[in-house]
């Protein structure tokens, strides 16, 4: 069973759930807040760590909302102490793993969150937190090995916290945990993946280790057609390996930066009352920033179309739109729900965004305006 070291220890196969006790032993975890959403819970995935587990948890927390809240976070941070509880182990997507990362921040920091948010230099403020096991059910955002959460603040920001001292002690990828995913979440989270790999590629920072690892991932989800058979047939073990691998690989590749199309989708996403899912956002934004940038990084254009098995000169914009349409992903932000009247804080938000930073070229507010005026449809 591959255990690789990169930013953190990840244990990564099919069955990997076993070696959970072990993990928690050797952290030092005897009484572990599991920290999940309703819906991990309602497919059974809860009892299953559970039952891996082998002990009894000194709580769980398993109302986590899409899009982790700062209140909510307190909330379930005031449980993990009225627990006794020494450890976290996250179940779930980004949203339970992130929110994770808010409770640990707050069990062991003084609040509010925005005091720690990246954009202010935050970081140098953040010491341990408890020790955290992230188990991923889905294959997309990564968190299991990132050094960063995205919590909506309780000032209304959609914000970026990043720390080495925020990456998981221990991720335990098993990819049989999400075998049972449905086509439309396997779709969104996939390209919150694939779109992690790009972005990163495109960042202007220079780290080509974390770079080849990006075009590895664009690689494995585009080029060799994992995400899609990953859709059409969920039960295929192999695809699912190889979605999670993708999504693993994102966040390592991601250390280096990203760019307009998450903030868009960050700023977009801290819209409470739209429920909008980040990997959803990230797949309509997508193209459109990729015609933006084009000719801004054309040996990375060039390489990008390589590994995703595109033509020589052929246009990633179009080659994405078209995986968005065959993976049934909305084609315009409008179907989404989002209208003009969003338009305004959208933008405002994603000129503040941590990852407008990564952009291979400057985007002024005007630019961000255009491609949301023309995603809306």
């Amino acid at each position: 069973m591959p255990v690789m070291t990169f930013l953190t220890t990840c244990i990564f196969d099919s069955g990997a759930l076993k070696q959970l006790p072990n993990v928690a032993k050797n952290l030092g975890i005897t009484r572990p807040f599991i920290v999940t959403d309703p819906g991990i819970k309602a497919a059974g995935l809860l009892a299953k760590v559970e039952d891996a587990l082998g002990m009894a948890p000194a709580g769980v927390f398993a109302d986590t909302v899409p899009n982790p809240l700062e209140s909510q976070a307190k909330q379930a941070a005031e449980a993990y102490k009225a627990s006794g509880a020494d450890g976290l182990i996250a179940v779930g997507g980004g949203s339970s793993m992130d929110h994770a990362k808010a409770i640990g921040l707050l069990v062991s920091h003084p609040d509010p969150l925005e005091t720690y948010a990246a954009i202010t230099g935050g970081a140098k403020k953040i010491k341990k937190i408890p020790p955290l096991i992230a188990i991923p059910t889905t294959a997309g955002t990564g968190s299991e090995v990132s050094v960063g959460t995205v919590v909506i603040l309780e000032n209304g920001r959609k914000e970026t916290i990043v720390s080495p001292n925020l990456i998981p002690a221990t991720a335990i990828c098993d990819p049989d945990l999400t075998l049972g995913l449905p086509a439309g979440l396997t779709a969104a989270t996939g390209m919150d993946a694939l779109t992690h790999c790009i972005e990163a590629v495109l960042a202007p920072a220079v780290n080509p280790p974390a770079e080849g690892i990006g075009y590895d991932g664009a690689y494995r989800a585009f080029g060799e057609g994992w995400l899609k058979k990953a859709v059409q047939d969920g039960s295929d073990p192999d695809a699912r390996w190889h979605m999670m691998m993708a999504s693993y690989e994102g966040a390592l590749a991601f250390v280096k930066g990203l760019g307009g199309v998450h903030a868009l989708s960050h700023a977009a996403g801290r819209l409470k009352d739209k429920k909008l899912h980040h990997g959803t956002l990230n797949a309509v934004f997508l193209p459109h920033i990729l015609r933006f940038h084009e000719g801004a990084a054309d040996a990375k254009y060039a390489r990008l179309r390589q590994v995703m098995g595109l033509n020589e000169g052929a246009d990633l914009a179009d080659a994405i739109a078209k995986l968005n349409e065959d993976l049934g992903i909305p084609p315009t932000l409008k179907e989404m729900g989002l209208g003009m009247e969003d338009a305004e804080g959208i933008v405002e938000y994603a000129l503040k965004d941590l990852a407008h930073f990564g952009n291979p070229k400057p985007m002024s507010a005007d630019d961000y305006a255009k491609v949301y005026e023309t995603a809306l449809g």
